[in-house]
């Protein structure tokens, strides 16, 4: 497609968004599955219905513009999303992958944030504040999920540091492993 003007790019933009938030959906059961930390879990629980709005919500964006969502894969949040993968299959202590999948799942609300900030100001500089509004609810609920991230990473993060250091005390030392 032949990007003429700010307009094709917005459609594009959004077409990439709806990629993104359809591969999310795929990807969080596995992130729920793989998660140790009971509050982990129901946080990306919470995320996937959530996420499942935001496809809604661009459906109706794409209805409002007579487009269709389809046509286009993100190439990106695929690329973010096999790092998340990759971190689901790592062995790892429990703490230590929860602080992984963390770290992987605000990967993927960046990326997000970055994107619904871009297409909702191309929908104010196209006059389309309808649609505006749509996606700065969007882009609120994104920066919200990485805001609860963070808060489990506070403690998360500091259990994968403690397990780390057991698992450090209980290997042997280096010296008498020579010896």
């Amino acid at each position: 497609m032949k990007l003429e003007d700010l307009n094709d790019l917005f459609i594009e933009e959004l077409k990439d968004l709806y990629s993104a938030e359809t591969q999310i959906v795929k990807a969080l059961p596995k992130m729920v599955k793989a998660a140790h930390s009971k509050d982990l879990k129901l946080a990306f629980a919470a995320h996937l219905q959530e996420t499942e709005g935001h496809v809604a919500r661009l459906e109706r964006i794409f209805e409002m513009l007579d487009e269709s969502p389809k046509g286009k894969t993100c190439e990106g949040m695929k690329g973010v999303l096999k790092e998340g993968a990759e971190m689901i299959s790592e062995d790892a202590e429990p703490e230590v992958k929860d602080a992984g999948l963390i770290s992987a799942a605000q990967h993927v609300e960046h990326y997000e944030m970055a994107g619904y900030g871009t297409v909702r100001t191309y929908a104010e500089l196209l006059r389309r504040d309808d649609i505006a509004h749509i996606l700065q609810e969007t882009l609120q609920e994104e920066k919200g999920a990485d805001t609860k991230l963070t808060k489990l990473a506070q403690s998360i993060n500091v259990e994968a540091e403690s397990a780390g250091a057991a698992s450090e005390s209980a290997k042997p030392s280096k010296k008498k492993a020579a010896a």
